[in-house]
């Protein structure tokens, strides 16, 4: 794993040394696909080259996920919904919803990126934070995917923490710019999971779902906007639910320059988002949990250094 950072000689004398958290990330992340699809799937090689090469993690921070079992699968999805995605028997209408031709690489990809978020669950609780290159695949319901989402990996990690009696209850702080419909389904009648959506009210998915707390927001919400709302309601939210843990989802399609967002928020806004999540769940003694979700402005670089922004809070906070 990593063996691309093997021989690169990139820390100056006088480099940070940063507490190891821990990320997950896998080769398998950064799927085929065919020409000129609208996901950018080369970020999931693009960021973890970047983070090492600026000297802002480590190559020994990343783990190579244990795929996810079945039995730990569904116990948030129907048995016979993983079956057909396992055999590859899912219709061609229920393909098309995914965004995703389906193949077993594929399938293999969706369980290691489950399994990376699950470990990192497990290294939050020892260390305070863990975080996934890839994960927050919150479309996928508990008998079908959509959106790029054919298993919730947020949904299954904590699934599995609540039946190993890990924890008691989670927090689920989705803040990319689309509702995060599959988990809220998941838990709609599970009261020790609390799910908030922070969400553009006119984005997809064009039927939401009803999450424990969802805030829908207008086309072109500023960064001020956005941030007075996120401080508003984040600190009532882990006052009175008090979790054992948080998961953030930290889309960065909430971006101005995204393709699919609609908000206006800049990469500095972007940033100062993580910097809240993180700085609550660390002042509060919550482990957290982050993956990355969507992400689709024009400009690779965009992206990248919108999600690199998330990183580079958590090694400064947690060095």
């Amino acid at each position: 794993m990593l063996q691309q950072f093997a021989n690169l000689k990139l820390f100056s004398l006088n480099s940070v040394i940063h507490q190891m958290f821990k990320i997950a990330w896998d080769p398998l992340y950064h799927h085929p696909l065919p020409e000129n699809h609208r996901f950018p799937m080369e970020k999931y090689s693009l960021l973890p080259d970047q983070l090492v090469f600026e000297g802002t993690i480590t190559p020994d921070q990343f783990f190579e996920p244990i795929p996810v079992t079945e039995n730990e699968i569904c116990l948030c999805h129907d048995a016979s919904y993983w079956k057909k995605l396992l055999s590859l028997q899912l219709s061609p209408s229920e393909i098309r919803k995914t965004g995703f031709p389906l193949s077993h690489q594929l399938v293999q990809r969706e369980i290691t990126i489950a399994g990376g978020t699950l470990q990192a669950s497990r290294f939050a609780m020892k260390h305070g934070v863990a975080m996934n290159i890839a994960g927050g695949t919150h479309h996928a319901f508990t008998d079908r995917g959509e959106g790029f989402c054919l298993l919730n990996d947020v949904a299954i990690a904590v699934s599995v923490l609540l039946k190993e009696s890990l924890i008691q209850s989670a927090l689920i702080v989705d803040l990319d710019v689309h509702q995060g419909n599959g988990t809220a389904q998941i838990f709609e009648s599970d009261s020790r999971v609390f799910t908030f959506s922070m969400h553009g009210s006119k984005n997809y998915p064009l039927h939401k779902e009803v999450s424990d707390l969802d805030v829908e927001l207008e086309d072109g919400t500023t960064d001020e906007q956005y941030l007075a709302i996120l401080n508003n309601k984040l600190p009532q939210l882990i006052d009175f639910q008090n979790p054992d843990i948080i998961f953030f989802q930290s889309g960065v399609d909430v971006l101005k320059s995204d393709k699919l967002g609609r908000l206006g928020l800049t990469i500095q806004g972007c940033r100062e988002r993580d910097q809240i999540v993180f700085t609550l769940a660390k002042q509060s003694g919550i482990p957290v949990v982050a993956t990355m979700g969507g992400g689709y402005s024009e400009r690779i670089a965009d992206i990248i250094e919108a999600h690199a922004n998330t990183f580079r809070i958590a090694a400064s906070m947690w060095a």
